[in-house]
């Protein structure tokens, strides 16, 4: 419908409805209300050619490239080139870059994980650098502290504690324990560690007597250093950070095969028990 037929329509319109008795506020509302729809008539003619003209000019497009693919694979199997092959190719190679792409992320997941796991143990290294370097007092008492079984252990020699076959301290076994609890007690960090007293003999079996046998004679041992470390009148250490243990022969540190192997495993270890986080591989991580 064109404008010209449109704005007829609305004269006649208009005529019959003065002829018809209606008033001037009445047409005039009327003639408002067919000037609204040629209004939305004419936009949405408009928006209809757009739409077409864009699909049109989309249509070109897509002839023009099929075109253009056409007569690039004309030229190339001109050129002697496969092309089902080539296709081949290009469809493995985007599978292997999708391969790849798998690979870099788990690779980068990997890397974040490493990360994570080198600033754990850069953290555990830090403590134990710090916990072996205020034992290095005991070091020169003359004292071995080592790392075993991913423990520190503070060893101290039974010839120097015990006289042979006994548990009572002597004189020399009081001096080196007065000195060990004097530096553990005087650094907060280390005093509020916990601690085991290990006590460990050679492979001579020992028989009867009061300790029955060599557990007993290690574990006896463990006791009378144990006692005398929290004894509020000697080494004043906090007794809920002790305790004591008995491993006979069952843990040598050396061959017994010589008098000073068997000199070697007769001891009492000061155990520096770890913390969950501590027990990965300090020996690892000490080198």
């Amino acid at each position: 419908m064109s404008r010209t037929t449109t704005f007829t329509l609305l004269g006649f319109v208009s005529l019959t409805a003065l002829g018809c008795g209606y008033s001037e506020d009445e047409w005039q509302a009327q003639l408002a209300k067919y000037g609204q729809l040629e209004s939305k008539y004419q936009t949405s003619q408009q928006e209809l050619q757009d739409t077409r003209a864009k699909l049109e000019k989309t249509e070109a497009q897509l002839k023009a490239e099929r075109q253009r693919v056409a007569s690039l694979e004309k030229d190339l199997e001109a050129a002697g080139f496969d092309l089902n092959k080539l296709k081949g190719t290009l469809a493995k190679s985007a599978t292997e870059l999708d391969q790849l792409e798998k690979v870099l992320a788990e690779r980068e997941k990997a890397l974040a994980e490493y990360k994570a796991r080198a600033a754990q143990l850069e953290r555990i290294k830090a403590r134990f650098d710090l916990l072996r370097k205020k034992l290095e007092a005991l070091t020169n008492l003359g004292l071995q502290v080592v790392i075993r079984n991913n423990r520190m252990v503070i060893s101290l020699p039974g010839d120097v504690l015990f006289p042979s076959g006994q548990t009572e301290l002597k004189k020399g076994g009081f001096e080196v324990l007065d000195q060990v609890a004097t530096i553990i007690r005087d650094d907060g960090g280390l005093k509020a560690r916990d601690y085991q007293v290990a006590g460990h003999t050679d492979n001579v079996a020992l028989k009867g007597g009061i300790y029955k046998d060599n557990w007993g004679l290690s574990l006896m041992r463990a006791r009378s250093v144990l006692v005398y470390l929290i004894d509020p009148e000697h080494g004043q250490l906090p007794r809920d950070h002790w305790s004591a243990a008995g491993f006979g022969d069952t843990d040598p540190i050396a061959e017994n095969d010589s008098k000073e192997g068997k000199q070697k495993n007769r001891r009492c270890d000061l155990v520096v028990v770890p913390s969950a986080e501590e027990m990965l591989d300090l020996q690892a991580i000490a080198k």
